[in-house]
């Protein structure tokens, strides 16, 4: 049964290249390399803990392409074929990306690939209460992003314990760094004049969580859900009542329907970053994790006075 079920995945992600063409493969480029461990991560942040905690001795992959908005990206034929063969692989959980379930129950029963639920022992917001439904975004919680990263840590540990020392002082330096920047955003964000944020995509209730914020958005969790048009009044009401100034919007999503609504609002829009993923103007300039996180701050002290 179970090579049945990878079977059908290869032969629709070959079905998926053969229609979307040569670019949508771009995520195929990157290679296993011998000598080192191997891990491949579903989508941007996991990337970036992983190539920073493992250094020289890992080589990380990271699934979706840059420029792509991974809710609704699926692996193509390489892809599962690098996860199969890599030592580690490691996923958001949480519901973020559907098709994990059926990529792990092909696996076979032999099968040694060490799989890491980042997301697992995060503090997740639970999104319905009759249900076990999460909102996925933990890593915009730098609190949450420094358990992640633990969580990966300990699992190129396991892979390599030979470079024991090595994981857990990258981590160490790591998890500073994220300390420190949940400290500038508790800083900065306690001294602003407004509490709220209009939001294109319901991505920032950790953040929002974690430094008294409150976010009201155009689209639910999925940047591609369709607003009604009960929900775009709600919206507009919600800018007036509060006097916003800004919507704001995400590299990897048209934002033609933020600036439609800001201008019928009189308001204007700045970027506000889920980090699902780095444009390639970013990935050109350098940026991280926390080179955007910190412009995200910039971008709300200033919607927030």
């Amino acid at each position: 049964m179970a090579n049945k079920r990878f079977f059908y995945i290869v032969v629709f992600a070959f079905l998926a290249i053969v229609a979307t063409g040569c670019a949508s493969d771009s995520s195929t480029k990157a290679k296993l390399v011998d000598g080192k461990v191997n891990v491949v991560a579903s989508f941007y942040p996991l990337y970036e803990f992983t190539r920073t905690i493992g250094g020289e001795y890992v080589n990380a992959i990271n699934l979706v392409p840059a420029g792509v908005e991974p809710h609704d990206w699926s692996p193509k034929s390489r892809d599962i074929k690098n996860m199969t063969k890599s030592q580690v692989f490691v996923y958001q959980g949480a519901g973020f990306e559907g098709w994990v379930k059926d990529f792990l129950g092909s696996l076979p029963a032999d099968s040694t690939l060490k799989v890491v639920e980042a997301s697992k022992g995060a503090n997740l917001i639970k999104t319905s209460e009759n249900k076990e439904e999460f909102d996925p975004h933990a890593w915009l919680s730098p609190l949450n992003a420094i358990k992640m990263a633990n969580n990966i840590k300990e699992a190129l540990i396991n892979a390599d314990p030979a470079h024991k020392e090595a994981f857990e002082q990258n981590y160490a330096s790591y998890a500073q760094q994220l300390t420190d920047l949940d400290a500038r955003y508790k800083k900065e964000l306690a001294s602003t004049k407004k509490k709220e944020i209009a939001v294109s995509h319901q991505a920032f209730a950790y953040l929002c969580r974690d430094y008294g914020l409150t976010q009201m958005s155009i689209m639910g969790l999925s940047p591609d859900a369709e607003p009604t048009a009960q929900d775009l009044k709600k919206m507009n009401e919600y800018m007036k009542e509060h006097e916003l100034k800004y919507i704001f919007f995400e590299e990897l999503v048209s934002d033609k329907l933020a600036k439609t609504l800001a201008k019928d609002a009189k308001v204007d829009t700045m970027v506000l970053s889920p980090i699902e993923g780095l444009t390639d103007e970013q990935v050109k300039a350098g940026e991280s994790y926390i080179s955007i996180m910190d412009k995200n701050l910039k971008n709300l002290v200033k919607a927030l006075q």
